[in-house]
C-alpha cells in the first residue's frame, strides 16, 4: 500500500474497464492490480498476460473474451451484453483489456453501452502499445531533434479492411513526421504503398515490433519501400506495432531490451 493513499473500492454492481499495459504484467497500474484484488467477475482479452488473473480471488468468476482477426471469436455485442449482466447480478466486474482501454481499445463502445444499461463504471487508464511496445524496442515516439507530433493509426476498419473511409491517406504521409500503426500488418502492402503514393519517402526508415516488452520480443528494422517483403521474410505475425519515421533509427543506441 501507498503510505497515505486509499485505493478506490470496487463496489458491487459496478465495472471497471482496466488497461493491462502493453503485455509484461508488471507494467499494469498499481490501482489496475488492486481492482483485480477486488473482482468478483473477470472478463479479459486475447492479448493479456494470463498471469495478471492470478491476482484475482480464486473464488473470482474468469470470463475469455479474447477476439483475434480472422479466427473465430466472441462477438462486441456479446461482450458487452455479458458485462451488463454481470454486473446487473451484483457482480464486481473488472473489463481487463490490452493496452489502454481507450486507445483502440474498444472502451468507448463498452462504457457506452454499459452507460446506456444504466451500469456505473470506471476507467482506469493502461499504458498504450504505441507507447510501451516501441519503448521497449528502445524507439521514443517523440524526440526533441527528430518530432513535434506523433499520430496513432489503425491498419483495419470495422470490417477489417484497410480503413481509407476515416482516413486521409495524403494528409497523414505529408503532416505526420512519426507515425504508429496498429493492427497493420495484415494490409501492410496497401499501407505503405498509399503513403509512398501520397509522398512518403521509400527509403524512410520503419521498424515493426512483434511480441513487444516480452523475453522473446522481435523487432525488424526496414524501410518503407521494402517493408511489406521483409515482413513476410522474416515471418512476423500480428499482433505487432509498426512505427514510420527519423525516431526509428534511435534504437541503434536505445535498444536497452535487445
Amino acid at each position: 500500500m501507498i503510505r497515505d493513499y486509499a485505493f478506490p473500492t470496487l463496489e458491487p454492481g459496478w465495472v471497471w474497464l482496466v488497461g493491462a499495459g502493453p503485455g509484461d504484467p508488471g507494467l499494469i497500474s498499481m490501482l489496475g492490480a488492486e481492482a483485480l484484488r477486488q473482482a468478483d467477475a473477470v472478463v479479459y482479452d486475447a492479448l493479456v498476460d494470463e498471469r495478471l488473473l492470478s491476482l484475482a480471488p480464486e473464488n473470482a468468476e474468469i470470463v475469455f473474451a479474447g477476439k483475434r482477426g480472422g479466427r473465430p471469436s466472441p462477438k462486441q455485442a456479446d461482450i458487452t451484453k455479458r458485462l451488463v449482466e454481470l454486473a446487473k447480478a451484483g457482480k464486481r466486474v473488472v473489463r481487463l483489456k490490452g493496452g489502454d482501454p481507450f486507445v483502440f481499445g474498444r472502451g468507448g463502445e463498452e462504457s457506452l453501452t454499459l452507460h446506456s444499461a444504466g451500469v456505473p463504471f470506471r476507467v482506469v487508464p493502461g499504458i498504450s502499445a504505441g507507447i510501451g511496445g516501441l519503448a521497449y524496442a528502445g524507439i521514443p515516439v517523440t524526440h526533441r531533434d527528430v518530432n513535434a507530433a506523433v499520430t496513432f493509426v489503425t491498419g483495419h476498419s470495422m470490417t477489417g479492411d484497410v480503413p481509407d473511409e476515416r482516413l486521409n491517406w495524403q494528409a497523414l504521409a505529408k503532416g505526420a513526421p512519426v507515425l504508429v500503426i496498429f493492427m497493420g500488418i495484415k494490409h501492410i502492402a496497401s499501407i505503405t504503398k498509399r503513403l509512398m503514393e501520397s509522398g512518403r519517402d521509400p527509403a524512410e526508415p520503419v521498424a515493426v515490433v512483434c511480441k513487444a516488452t516480452y523475453k522473446d520480443q522481435r523487432v525488424l528494422m526496414t524501410t518503407l519501400e521494402t517493408c511489406a517483403e521483409d515482413i513476410v521474410t522474416a515471418g512476423l505475425k500480428p499482433p505487432s506495432l509498426i512505427v514510420v519515421g527519423d525516431v526509428v533509427p534511435l534504437r541503434e543506441k536505445l535498444g536497452w531490451n535487445g
